[in-house]
């Protein structure tokens, strides 16, 4: 495992960065088995940045990680970050209520990287009004929290800003090869860098996107390379290459991905693409943002629609059918969100054009509108026989299994 230096206080980070948004889930909780053998093998292959937050795992995830922390005493090999759900305090002293309350969730005395979570210009200020700059200092002063950052979710404009209000020792951008211009882009990952800020990397590779079997265009564009990569490695190296970046967090939940990432982590290099390379990392961007339909990462911020509207699933069959070409995105569109599983739909047919969504969204995507255009080119007149179909396809073979046993 490689290591970058904070540059305020010294801290050696793993370069790799375990997300704890997307643990493996079982019946729509945290699968907590295979959850914390992931967590600990990562740990044991010296990844020592491990980032939460309240709202994660609709609110379980402190808990869950505190809880693996405490039972195998790992809790000193580690630096634990997570992040006050501002939006829900008004006082100073409801953000003491809060950190508090992560410190009991966590089971630990300290916070070691505490963020204000997704942050706007508007929400900033709001913050502010608050009381969040006198809790941040008192929280400092007291050891409950060893640095003060921010995790950013706004426009370009309002990052700069944030990042002179106060003297944070880092922040949390969403970074990618599709997103240098997007939120607070390169120019805002420079302008922390230079101002000695840690640079905590989320949504690597877009909700996933970015891990899939690329598009066809994108693929012969890859296909020019001198040097094979997978489409995680180009994602992941791309980012590695720049200097500013500290910390790179992905939310592993599978086996075989969490191999690969540590692979990556061992060998990629700051400075290591050629000229080439970052040509063809940019003309891949570039088609990418040409064929998606919806530019949506899954962060699920959005979720529980009011409608019951399944949103990522939506888009992520959407975005399969178009940008990648998948002749079975249809189907799976009305496998998931049909009800065929799970009995309740969460057809994009279902929206009311609320809104709710929409002042959630971090992409600040046109969500309604985005899922008139899902509905309109996922369903159709055959819509409700194919779902009464698939379920009674379900049933018979539900029936078949419990007759063989």
């Amino acid at each position: 495992m490689q290591y970058r230096k904070v540059p305020k206080n010294g801290d050696k980070l793993s370069i790799l960065g375990y997300g704890c948004m997307r643990f493996p889930v079982r019946l729509n909780a945290i699968n907590e088995k295979p959850a914390e053998t992931q967590i600990l093998h990562a740990m044991d292959q010296g990844v020592n940045y491990y980032d939460t937050a309240y709202p994660y795992h609709g609110g379980k995830s402190e808990s869950f990680l505190g809880k693996v922390l405490a039972r195998n005493r790992v809790r000193d090999k580690i630096k634990l970050a997570t992040k006050l759900p501002h939006w829900s305090t008004d006082t100073k002293e409801e953000m003491d209520q809060k950190l508090n309350e992560q410190l009991k969730k966590l089971r630990t005395d300290r916070i070691d990287y505490y963020l204000i979570h997704a942050l706007n210009g508007e929400l900033w200020d709001k913050a502010r009004e608050h009381g969040v700059i006198e809790f941040m200092d008192d929280a400092l002063k007291s050891g409950k929290i060893i640095n003060a950052g921010f995790s950013f979710h706004g426009l370009a404009e309002d990052f700069s800003r944030i990042v002179d209000d106060y003297d944070w020792t880092f922040c949390q951008i969403q970074y990618n090869f599709l997103d240098t211009r997007n939120q607070a882009g390169t120019a805002g990952l420079q302008y922390a860098a230079a101002k000695d800020m840690a640079v905590m990397i989320m949504e690597p590779l877009r909700g996933g996107n970015l891990a899939k079997t690329p598009p066809p265009s994108v693929n012969k564009i890859w296909k020019r390379a001198d040097r094979m990569r997978t489409p995680v490695e180009w994602s992941l190296r791309w980012l590695w290459n720049q200097p500013e970046v500290t910390v790179v967090l992905s939310g592993m939940n599978n086996d075989a991905h969490i191999t690969e990432n540590l692979r990556i982590a061992n060998e990629a290099h700051p400075g290591s693409f050629s000229d080439k390379e970052l040509n063809l990392v940019e003309e891949a961007a570039d088609e990418f943002r040409r064929v998606m339909k919806v530019g949506c990462t899954a962060c699920q911020y959005c979720m529980p629609c009011p409608f019951g509207v399944n949103i990522p699933s939506c888009f992520e069959c959407y975005n399969s059918r178009h940008a990648f070409k998948d002749k079975s995105a249809k189907m799976m569109y009305l496998f998931q969100n049909g009800g065929i599983v799970t009995d309740k739909s969460s057809l994009a047919s279902a929206c009311k054009q609320c809104g709710k969504c929409v002042e959630k969204c971090p992409q600040h995507l046109p969500i309604p509108d985005l899922l008139e255009e899902v509905a309109a080119d996922m369903e159709g007149f055959m819509t409700r026989p194919m779902i009464w179909l698939g379920k009674r396809i379900m049933k018979v073979r539900s029936a078949r299994k419990e007759n063989r046993s």
